[in-house]
């Protein structure tokens, strides 16, 4: 498929599939810690992603990239996706799918900070600003009450937070080092295997690694690792090669408000009043962060 100047409806429906399965996924992680320990579920997905995106590379002839020269790069990747999902599937385990996901969706937000300061030409302007004076004080508002009906946990919240610096900080690795030379493929072999390997490591630390495991929890993780961590993962690097990234972005606000929708469906967790006003603060201020001003097209002179 050729590279295209805007989203179409190909393209949209194809982001709002996605996002519904990201949301969906929220849930199945939540599910999956009551037979598994968070890390080692984390580490176990990990590992089981890795095989099947080699078997990928193997059998479509992909390319990985200069992943010798990207050592050390790739290394910061992986470390860095090990503490996203560490803390997330840990935040999971001790907050609702609501609140963790209004958390860890606030990434744009700790990206557009780093950004400023980091990354030429990528500076805060007012709608930047708004957008993140919007989505902070959701996330603030979220967290003055993290126990609402007995639901919450402020360290969950704070757990899923982390996890949305850590892959704040992927996106930056990858803008800033060799990890940028790495093909999608490259750059997610590096998350997987460091991570699978650093998560399976750590945790025994956190406790006993096998729960309650029912059979169910075993479709519940092939889930992850099929739709979400291997082929999730490989759609979205493929389809940023084809839409233009502003355009992809713009439906970034879609994912905490389908994972939000999610835990109120499928868990029958409780939405108060505070927990959507604050939804509606993050979202808002996602869409205003990614928005990219239309180009002007030039008038002809008659």
């Amino acid at each position: 498929m050729q590279r295209k100047d805007s989203m179409d409806a190909l393209g949209a429906s194809a982001m709002i599939v996605f996002a519904t399965i990201l949301a969906v996924n929220q849930v199945v992680v939540k599910l999956t810690n009551t037979g598994l320990s968070p890390v080692f579920s984390a580490g176990l997905r990990s590992a089981l992603s890795l095989g099947v995106v080699l078997i990928w590379v193997l059998l479509r002839g992909k390319r990985l990239g200069p992943m010798r020269a990207a050592l050390w790069p790739g290394l910061a990747l992986g470390a860095c996706f090990s503490t996203e999902f560490l803390f997330l599937f840990t935040a999971l385990d001790l907050t609702t799918v609501s609140r963790a996901s209004i958390m860890f969706y606030s990434m744009p937000v700790w990206l557009t900070l780093a950004a400023h300061f980091l990354l030429p030409g990528e500076r805060l302007n007012r709608r930047k600003g708004l957008g993140l004076i919007l989505a902070m004080g959701g996330v603030v508002l979220a967290l003055a009450d993290p126990g609402a009906q007995g639901q919450g946990d402020l360290r969950g919240d704070l757990f899923a937070l982390f996890g949305a610096v850590g892959w704040a900080a992927i996106a930056l690795i990858v803008r800033l080092t060799r990890a940028k030379d790495l093909t999608a493929e490259g750059q997610l072999v590096w998350q997987l295997g460091v991570s699978a390997i650093v998560l399976l490591c750590v945790a025994p630390l956190f406790g006993p690694v096998i729960r309650e495991f029912q059979p169910y929890h075993a479709a519940l993780m092939a889930y992850q690792v099929i739709l979400v961590a291997s082929f999730g993962f490989l759609f979205w690097f493929y389809w940023m090669m084809i839409y233009p990234a502003s355009d992809i972005a713009s439906f970034s606000f879609l994912s905490p408000v389908l994972s939000v929708a999610m835990g109120w469906l499928l868990l029958g967790e409780h939405i108060g009043v505070d927990t959507l006003i604050a939804l509606g603060l993050v979202a808002a201020g996602i869409t205003l962060i990614n928005r990219r001003p239309k180009r002007q097209v030039p008038q002809k002179v008659a």
